[in-house]
């Protein structure tokens, strides 16, 4: 197995290096370098051509007198520029997954939630060639969406990764017992995963959850103690605060990355043994009568179909400009076109199927086929 594809990282940019750009009031812009492409906004615009064989730091003129510093992105602000489907879990806690978990390299880890690849690209990071990353997604487009991504940050490399479109529980369930490290969810209902969670992981094996509300939170960490097969579940959340510094004015920006999500993490127990009884004190009516669960007062933000296919379609011409260095239409957006005028045709024949007129068996006399029965009246 070959190991993952650093030479994009480093020397002068290249046709197909994707670069992130930053204008003096600190807007972002990014890019990938093709040697017939064209960057243009309302803060300026020039041709690739002028960042071809330059190093990373430089700063650019344009023809109205803007300038602008090229960079490769880091993979955080990779996370937050790159097409997607799916709402992407942020790097403060991506970063906090892969340490609280402890994902080491060559560790045998899966995540039920593939979305748009955010956690991917940390986690494939974390467990090095040796290690081994089995994602779960049910929807096949964001699937599509989320390998193009990784494949783009991570360049012509074999990556120890296996994609399984389908439901995770069945994913999960069909692994060997005890063959995992981690098991990690970013998923609506958490908790119907435990289960095959226990069989899989080994003991000591770590199960971290990523949810958003605090009642997701509430039933998950309840759902892991009554199994008995794990910990005492620990929950936090990560809040990141930038800063203002210019001189002696140093203070708080006035915007901050606050609330995203919740992580629960909880360890597997050995078979046999008993969850150890935390002395706890409950507060009066922690467990009254809890609200019932409704999913759908808590389902995830949809994207639109449009929405979809342009992203759909963005990954595709990046991968084209990635792979060819110009901006001609290749291979890989040729493919996706077809794959979605297919999906297209195969859904409006389904609904002209659904508004064929059903078939009426014919009346006794076989004249009134398909027509209720109505009161002939005699002429007189």
């Amino acid at each position: 197995m070959s190991r993952m594809n650093a030479s994009n990282r480093r020397g002068p940019f290249r046709p197909g290096d994707r670069v992130q750009l930053t204008d003096p009031k600190g807007r972002q812009y990014t890019i990938s370098l093709a040697v017939d492409g064209h960057f243009h906004s309302t803060r300026g615009s020039f041709d690739h051509g002028m960042l071809l064989g330059k190093e990373e730091g430089t700063v650019i003129e344009t023809a109205e007198g803007r300038s602008f510093l090229a960079l490769r992105p880091l993979v955080s602000d990779y996370v937050l520029s790159m097409p997607r489907g799916a709402t992407v879990i942020y790097p403060k806690d991506a970063g906090q997954i892969v340490h609280m978990a402890d994902v080491f390299p060559g560790a045998r880890a899966f995540e039920a939630g593939l979305g748009s690849g955010a956690l991917t690209l940390s986690l494939l990071a974390a467990i090095g060639p040796e290690g081994h990353l089995t994602s779960a997604e049910l929807r096949p487009e964001f699937a599509e969406i989320a390998q193009a991504n990784v494949e783009s940050w991570y360049g012509a490399s074999e990556l120890p990764w296996t994609v399984e479109i389908g439901d995770g529980a069945d994913v999960l369930a069909g692994l060997e017992a005890g063959s995992l490290d981690h098991v990690l969810l970013d998923m609506l209902a958490p908790w119907d995963m435990i289960g095959a969670a226990a069989q899989a992981l080994r003991p000591g094996g770590v199960v971290l959850a990523y949810v958003a509300t605090t009642t997701q939170m509430s039933r998950f960490v309840e759902e892991l103690r009554a199994s008995e097969g794990f910990t005492e579940p620990q929950a936090s959340e990560t809040l990141v605060r930038t800063w203002h510094l210019e001189g002696l004015a140093v203070r708080p920006d006035h915007r901050m990355v606050a609330h995203t999500g919740f992580l629960v993490l909880a360890r597997r127990m050995a078979a046999g043994s008993r969850v150890l009884e935390t002395a706890r004190r409950p507060a009066k009516l922690a467990y009254s009568d809890a609200q019932p669960w409704q999913a759908e007062d808590f389902a995830e933000r949809t994207i639109s179909p449009k929405k979809l296919r342009k992203v759909r379609r963005d990954v595709a011409r990046r991968a084209d400009v990635e792979a060819t260095g110009t901006t001609r239409p290749g291979p890989r957006g040729k493919e996706i076109r077809a794959r979605i005028d297919a999906e297209a045709a195969a859904a409006q024949a389904s609904k002209a199927e659904e508004r064929l007129p059903r078939s009426v068996p014919d009346g006794p006399s076989g004249t009134d086929r398909g027509r209720p029965d109505e009161t002939r009246r005699e002429e007189p």
